[in-house]
C-alpha cells in the first residue's frame, strides 16, 4: 500500500471523528480568556468569524461538530481541580471534552452563529432550570405522615397532568409555557409538541400517542411543574394550539395547591393582553380564540403530603 493510500484512508477516518468546540458567546467571557497568553485572539468579532469558518469547513468535509458553552470561571475551577495549566491549549481541549458530555451543547447544522448562539444559550438556561428544580424536589424528602418521597410523587402527578393536557388538546402543534414562583426567582419552562407531522428528528413521547416531543424539554417541563405542585407555589400553565386553517386557541390553568385549576377565557385574555412590565393593556392578537380548557378528568393521584 502506498503512502498516498495511507493518507486517503486517514482522510476517510477523519470524517468519522465527531468534534466539539467550546464557544465564548459574549464579550465578557471573551475578555476573561484573554488573560491567558496561549489564547491567540484579541477581538471577539474576529474570533466568532473564525469559529464560523471552521464550522463550515468541517461540515463541508463531512464532519459532525457540536458547539458547547465555554464558561471561563468553570474552566478555571476545572483546571484547579484537575491540576492542569489553564494557560495551555491542551487544557482547554480537555475542558471542552468534559462539557461536551455534561454541559449544554447544540449540533452545528449550517446555521450562522447569530442563530446558533441564542439556541445554545437557551439550551444552557433549560439545563440549569432542570438541575435547579430537580435539586429542590430532591430536598423535599419523604412525607412526614406516610413516608412517600414527595418529589417523586409530585413528578408522577405532573407527568399525568401533562399527558392529559396533551391528550385533550385539539389537533395541531402545541406551545406550552409553565411558570412557578420560587424563592429567589420565578422558574419558566417551555415545551413544544406537534401532532406527529413535524420534525422527524424529535422523539416520540412515551405517553402521548402520535404527539411528538423533545425528551429534554419534556423532562424539564415536568420537573418544574412537579416542583410547583409539591411546594404549592404560585404559578400557571398556558397552552397555545396551532393548526392550519383554524384560529389559534389559547387556554390555561393556575397552580392551586397540588392541582391545576382552569382559567376562564376572560382570565386568559387578560393575561395575554397585559404588559408584564408596565401592567398596561396590549392589543389582542387577531385570529386567536381565548378559551376555557377541557376537563382533565383523572390525571393521577393528588396526594396530600406533609413535610
Amino acid at each position: 500500500m502506498t503512502h498516498t493510500d495511507h493518507r486517503a484512508m486517514r482522510r476517510v477516518l477523519r470524517r468519522e471523528i465527531a468534534g466539539t468546540i467550546g464557544l465564548l458567546t459574549d464579550e465578557h467571557d471573551f475578555r476573561a480568556m484573554r488573560r491567558y497568553r496561549s489564547f491567540a485572539f484579541d477581538d471577539h468579532s474576529t474570533y466568532l468569524q473564525q469559529v464560523e469558518a471552521l464550522l463550515r469547513t468541517r461540515a463541508a468535509l463531512g464532519g459532525h461538530t457540536t458547539v458547547a458553552l465555554f464558561d471561563p470561571e468553570e474552566y478555571a475551577e476545572f483546571c484547579a481541580r484537575t491540576h492542569l495549566d489553564p494557560d495551555a491549549p491542551a487544557s482547554r481541549a480537555r475542558f471542552t471534552a468534559e462539557i461536551a458530555v455534561l454541559g449544554p451543547t447544540v449540533p452545528y447544522d449550517g446555521r450562522p452563529l447569530t442563530e446558533l448562539v441564542p439556541a445554545l444559550v437557551d439550551e444552557a438556561v433549560r439545563q440549569a432550570t432542570w438541575e435547579y428544580a430537580s435539586t429542590l424536589l430532591a430536598r423535599l424528602g419523604p412525607c412526614a405522615s406516610c413516608g412517600e418521597d414527595i418529589g417523586r410523587a409530585a413528578f408522577t402527578r405532573a407527568a399525568g397532568l401533562l399527558a392529559r393536557i396533551l391528550d385533550t388538546a385539539p389537533p395541531g402543534n402545541r406551545h406550552l409555557v409553565c411558570s412557578v414562583s420560587t424563592a429567589p426567582e420565578t422558574l419558566l419552562t417551555v415545551l413544544h409538541a406537534d401532532d406527529g407531522n413535524g420534525d422527524a428528528s424529535q422523539s416520540d413521547a412515551p405517553h402521548a400517542g402520535a404527539i411528538r416531543l423533545d425528551e429534554a424539554e419534556a423532562l424539564e417541563f415536568t420537573t418544574v411543574l412537579a416542583l410547583g405542585l409539591a411546594t404549592h407555589s404560585p404559578g400557571g400553565l398556558v397552552m397555545r394550539t396551532i393548526a392550519p386553517d383554524t384560529p389559534d386557541r389559547i387556554y390555561g390553568w393556575r397552580l392551586r395547591g397540588d392541582a391545576l385549576e382552569p382559567l376562564t377565557a376572560g382570565e386568559v385574555f387578560d393575561a395575554y393582553c397585559t404588559d408584564v412590565e408596565s401592567g398596561g393593556l396590549v392589543a389582542p392578537e387577531s385570529g386567536v380564540d381565548y378559551g376555557t380548557p377541557p376537563d382533565l378528568g383523572e390525571a393521577g393521584p393528588a396526594p396530600r403530603h406533609r413535610h
